[in-house]
């Protein structure tokens, strides 16, 4: 591949040398030749252009290169064209064309052309796998489920009876896509519910009977589900995740969540049963999100926070439990002053005893009186 044709891809332009040949994308260090291209689009790996043994680069717009670089790309936005370099130097999962014999096909399950079914999957009656699509081994796809055209299942993915996915989802290994909900009640009102109405224990779990998930899971188009992550199907109606929505690992999504097109959940977020996530909202690490709560379009929520109420769109919240961003600051500051307020405290303390006559005449030294407090 030209060196013309990679900048392309990018929409970028080259300066110098448009014509060498290109065969891999590599770290500045691991270039072994000028076939090679070096991706040196930050300061720190630009300084090691000078001792590679590349001859092309692909650098960050206003970059200083070095003169043994005879062709470079040169990019606007670093990140942003790493992800288009990726795709032109991809090098897909192996998968055979067809259904392998040690795969288990129900006789009723449709197949498309172009589709793969790797040895030990298992496809079960009336399901349906698009164009296109990749399933590798040890996954299981429940009765009635549908897979969209050009859908990638790693292994040991499981996806459950009647979820639908769309075009072009990926879910990553040991997946779990139409669990049932976690959802279970008491004949008569139990120890959650006096305690969520009165603030104190009153009611006792005797028997706690399951609700069944009779509801599915749909992902639209282009959804990621990370590996390990969890959705659970709905009550009645199905969970669904919108278009072009990113999962990271180990997420669960609880029972009849609603999420928009083009969130990103990050690894650990924890989302509690019907809660509405609106469009392009962002859930860093170890948010936990409580049921029934509204989260805006637009809206951020910054790691390990836990949200408890609604949040409006195109807000930024953080803190346990989350709220906004100014907020929170203010808060941590509050937190930080502690020692010197109550150091302050005590020192008034001992002087309006001294002036009250209460001192003994003599004043006690302030970290005296704080630990005798």
């Amino acid at each position: 591949m030209k060196l013309s044709e990679i900048a392309a891809a990018l929409d970028a332009h080259v300066e110098g040398d448009a014509s060498l040949v290109i065969r891999r994308a590599v770290h500045p260090s691991e270039a072994e030749g000028p076939e090679d291209l070096a991706l040196a689009m930050d300061k720190e790996l630009l300084a090691l252009l000078p001792g590679s043994k590349a001859v092309a680069a692909v650098v960050a717009e206003g970059a200083e290169v070095p003169d043994g670089i005879q062709g470079r790309i040169v990019v606007k936005r670093p990140r942003y064209a790493m992800a288009g370099l990726l795709d032109v130097f991809e090098r897909p999962v192996h998968a055979e064309p067809g259904i392998h014999p040690q795969a288990y096909v129900a006789p009723d399950a449709v197949v498309a052309d172009g589709a793969s079914i790797a040895p030990f999957a298992y496809v079960g009656p009336r399901a349906r796998i698009g164009a296109g699509a990749i399933v590798l081994p040890h996954v299981t796809v429940g009765a009635d489920a549908v897979i969209g055209e050009g859908s990638l299942l790693h292994p040991g993915a499981r996806i459950g009876e009647r979820v639908v996915l769309g075009a072009r989802c990926i879910v990553h290994p040991n997946a779990a896509v139409g669990n049932d909900g976690f959802s279970f009640v008491t004949p008569e009102p139990g120890s959650v519910e006096s305690a969520k109405t009165t603030g104190r224990v009153v009611g006792t779990n005797v028997l706690i009977r399951r609700v069944n998930s009779i509801g599915t899971v749909v992902l639209g188009d282009d959804v990621e589900v990370g590996a390990g992550a969890t959705i659970d199907r709905g009550t009645v109606t199905a969970t669904r995740i919108g278009n072009g929505t990113k999962i990271d690992n180990l997420v669960q999504i609880g029972h009849n969540v609603q999420v928009g097109t083009n969130c990103m959940l990050c690894g650990h977020v924890g989302i509690a049963g019907s809660t509405i996530i609106g469009d392009r909202v962002v859930l860093a690490g170890k948010v936990g999100v409580a049921d029934h709560v509204k989260i805006g379009s637009d809206a951020v929520v910054a790691a390990n926070s836990g949200v408890g109420t609604d949040i409006p769109p195109k807000s930024v919240y953080m803190g346990y439990p989350a709220v906004p961003r100014t907020r929170a600051f203010e808060q941590y500051k509050g937190l930080a002053r502690l020692k010197r307020l109550f150091a302050d405290v005590a020192d008034l303390k001992t002087r309006l005893r001294a002036l009250d006559g209460q001192g003994g005449g003599a004043a006690v030294p302030a970290a005296a009186e704080t630990e005798r407090d």
